[in-house]
Formats: structure tokens, sequence, C-alpha cells
């Protein structure tokens, strides 16, 4: 695979392309097996300056079977790489910085900027002014606050030229960061598309059957599709912090981190509270008219959190992930789109891995390498993914159970939120009485007693609703066995028949 490395150096432009070709091995894509690299793929001045190339490239090299990696690891030389990152991961930053000097081989492991991603987080929180890599913001931090972090290690060195290290996993690690989405992974949109459609028509042809859309339209009057821009957002919510992976953070840092960062899994902004903490955000949209039935709300305040602002740069997003108690959500896109990919509950996404009670879910470590490794596995399924990009002022609906994985395509702000109605009633009860309820229901404090305490208000607000509705589960399900299966209508036929977790 010549070519096919990384620099962490600065790069001196070479033309005006704005993406270079990257060969990988061809038995992994079909088709053209090469990627575009982001524009930005060239290193930033303080990254670290090593090479790193897939494991392929050894045969290639002048010394074959000369790897760095084996000369300089010394007793750690049996460790596949991704549990010698797990050892490093639990050393404090000195060490790890004094680990760097000891080899060649352990500078470039010790290296990995997530490693020092993982430090930033744990002792900065969300202060800390993203420097374009993990590692130089934790030297400038430590520098700027005088507090003693270690010994002269965290000094930022002068960047060294390093050749003949050989890993897949560092290398698919980059890659994952810097490749552009490949057209293949975009070109499929077998997702219904529906305008105008009424609210008898979508609770009898899209909820019912429990069946993913998209709507146009049905947010043209929003304020936010006009106002939300960084401008208005960073004036209407200074000072307040929102919720960004496991810390908080002032949007103007979330903003100046998304602007510089490039790694493989960005940090997601996904905040539940956003309209407590800035009344005008809640005020600027109004749930679309078909999701109004909302009966979690019968119990007020101590509802499961429902609703959230998500912001993120292109690369960010959720992994495979079924949305929390069995419930069914909107996500209305108010900048900058976003590419789906759905299963239904009975087909679990390939490389995703529940556990028997779906407690957890294993997955790929990020959404690119999803697509790099397991995408072209669907061309074979019977019942294949439904897919789409959603684009400002649309809207995808999500039926409750269905696996759903979302990457940002370009800096985008949506809104979200999870809803019960009553097609999903009964289906959510039964989810929040599981006997590991205290393990699967999530957003809310009280999660053993969710069931009792649901159940009690609905029959309080809404009399003889649960009865009615079980009578009507029974009635129902003669007739749907007789009925052709969603797969059987939604076949895109251009590529043929098919019937196929933050």
């Amino acid at each position: 695979m010549p070519g096919a490395f990384h620099a962490l150096l600065p790069l001196k432009p070479k033309s005006k392309s704005k993406s270079r070709r990257i060969r990988s091995h061809p038995k992994e894509h079909a088709g053209d097996p090469s990627f575009h690299l982001k524009a930005s793929a060239s290193a930033s001045v303080r990254d670290i300056g090593c090479l790193v190339e897939p494991l392929g490239n050894l045969f290639l090299a002048s010394t074959p079977g000369a790897n760095l990696r084996d000369a300089g690891l010394g007793a750690l030389r049996p460790l596949p790489d991704d549990l010698l990152l797990d050892v490093l991961g639990l050393l404090p930053a000195r060490d790890l910085a004094a680990l760097s000097a000891c080899s060649k081989a352990l500078y470039v492991v010790s290296a990995h900027d997530p490693l020092w991603r993982a430090l930033v987080l744990d002792e900065l929180g969300g202060g800390f002014d993203f420097a374009g890599s993990w590692r130089a913001t934790y030297y400038i931090a430590a520098a700027a606050s005088g507090v003693d972090r270690g010994p002269h290690h965290l000094i930022p060195p002068r960047a060294l030229k390093i050749r003949g290290f050989y890993s897949d996993y560092l290398f698919q690690s980059w890659l994952c960061a810097n490749m552009e989405m490949r057209h293949e992974w975009l070109a499929r949109d077998n997702i219904e598309r529906r305008r105008g459609v009424s609210v008898e028509q979508f609770i009898a042809e899209v909820e019912e059957p429990n069946r993913p859309v998209l709507l146009e339209g049905c947010i043209d009057g929003w304020p936010a599709l006009q106002k939300w821009s960084r401008e208005y957002l960073l004036k209407i919510s200074a000072g307040k912090e929102f919720a960004v992976g496991p810390v908080s953070m002032t949007l103007d840092r979330y903003f100046r981190y998304a602007d510089n960062v490039q790694e493989e899994r960005p940090l997601y902004l996904f905040d539940s509270k956003f309209a407590e903490k800035v009344p005008e955000m809640g005020r600027d949209y109004e749930v679309p008219v078909y999701f109004r039935e909302d009966l979690f709300s019968v119990l007020g305040e101590e509802r499961p959190d429902y609703r959230w602002v998500i912001i993120g740069p292109a690369g960010s997003g959720s992994s495979f992930h079924v949305d929390p108690n069995s419930t069914s959500a909107w996500n209305a896109i108010i900048k900058g789109s976003k590419k789906w990919v759905m299963f239904p509950p009975e087909v679990v996404p390939p490389g995703v891995h529940p556990s028997a009670d779906g407690a957890e879910v294993t997955s790929p470590v990020s959404i690119m390498e999803w697509f790099m490794n397991f995408y072209g596995a669907c061309k074979t399924w019977e019942k294949r993914p439904i897919e789409c990009v959603c684009r400002a002022g649309e809207v995808v609906f999500v039926p409750n159970g269905w696996w759903h994985l979302v990457i940002n395509l370009e800096e985008s702000i949506a809104i979200t939120q999870n809803y019960v109605s009553r097609r999903n009633l009964l289906n959510v009860l039964d989810f929040v009485k599981k006997p590991n309820a205290s393990e699967l229901v999530s957003g809310t404090k009280d999660r053993v007693n969710l069931h009792d305490k649901f159940r009690g208000a609905i029959e309080a607000a809404h009399p003889g609703m649960i009865n009615q509705l079980q009578l009507e589960a029974q009635q129902k399900v003669a007739a749907q066995k007789k009925k052709a299966s969603f797969w059987d209508s939604a076949a895109d036929a251009r590529s043929g028949g098919f019937k196929f977790s933050f």
C-alpha cells in the first residue's frame, strides 16, 4: 500500500487538490479501493512528528520485517496495540510523558492523542481551550496554570520525525479521523419521504406500522431555522454550560474545539436541559403536529429526559443504538446535514453485539470504522437498512425499537425529542417493567419505580386507556399476520427485493 501513511509533522502544500488518495486492501472494499482524505488532514504545528503506516506496508519497506514497534517496546511487545493503549491509559500525564522518552516506539504510542484526550477531560473537565491536538492542549493548560503536573517532559517537545512504525490499529484510528465519507456510503436513499400528510395519515401509515419516514415542510415555521446562527446562540447562551460527552462546556469553548478538532470520535454537544438553561431556545421551536401526544407528560417533572439540542462538527454523531425506554423519536435538522442508517428491531446491525439482557451494546470504536468495515456487508443481507441524508428543515421519524446510526456530514444543529403515544404505550410499559429495569431504564433517577408511577398516572389521567389498547392489540394480531410485510413494500427497485448504544 504505497503512500498509505500519515505524517503528524506540518506538511507543505503540494497541490491545490482538496483531498489525497489512500490505497486500502482491495478485498475490503468493492470497486474503487481508494479513500479521499479531508483537506484538513495535514497536521497542525503542535502535532507530534511521527509516521505510522499500516502493517501491509511493511512488505514494501526497504528492510522487510523491520518494524520499529517490535524493537522498541521491550517487555510490552507481546501486547496487541489496543491492549497496550489500555495499559498506557492507566498512567498519569507525567508518567506517560516520561515513557515517551524511553524509545522511538514508545514515543509513537505515547503520542496517541486519545490518551491525552482522557487526561484533559479528567483533569480539566470542560474548561480547556483546544490547541489542535489533545497532547498540545494538555501541555499548554499545564504551563498556563502553573500547577506542577510533572517534570520537564511536559514542555512541548521539538517535533521528531520517526519512520518505520507499522500498526493497523493506530493507522486505522488516524484514517477514521481524516478520511471523507465515500460516495457509495451516501448514495443509498430509500427512506419514504412525505410532505403535507395529515395527522390521521401519519398515524395509520407510519406510526401504526412502526416504519421510519422523512417529513418535509413540517417545521418551516420554526424561528430557529432563521435565527440559530453561531452569533445568536453565543449571545443568548453566554455563560451557560452544556453537556458535551462526559463534561460541561460553554458554547464558545465548544465551537473553538469543533473548529479545530480532527479526531475519530469528536465530542458531541447533547444537552437535555437546554430549554431550562436558555429559555429563548425553547421558544424558537415547537413540537411538530404529528408528535404532540406525549403520554410521558403525565409524570410532570418526574418524566425521563426527553428532549435534547444536538450540536457537532462533521464526523460527530451517534453509533448504533436503540432509543431509551422503548420510546419513538423525531429528529429535526436546523443547520447542516446528517446521514442516517436504520435497521428494524429484529435485525441487529453487522458489527453490533448487544448483551442478552439488552443492557449493554458492543460496537466498533467509531462511526467511520463501522462504515469502513461493516457497511459493505449489508449489500448481501436479505433485509437491507433504511438510509437517507436529512438536511436543514427536514425531520426524521425513528420508530420505537429501531437500531439507528447518525453521522454529521457537516457542522450540524438539531432538536430531537423522544415521546410516548397510544401507539407505543404498551411497549413502553412492558419495557420499564422488565426485571432489570434498573439497568435498562434511562433519563430518570427512579428507574425501579418508573413503571408503577407511569401506569398509575396514565390510569388517573386517561381512565380505561390501557385496557382498551390491550384489547385492540389482541384483535390486531391475527390481521397483522395476513398483511404483507413492510419489507416487501419498501424494496429498493434499483438494488432488488429484500426482506432485512449517549
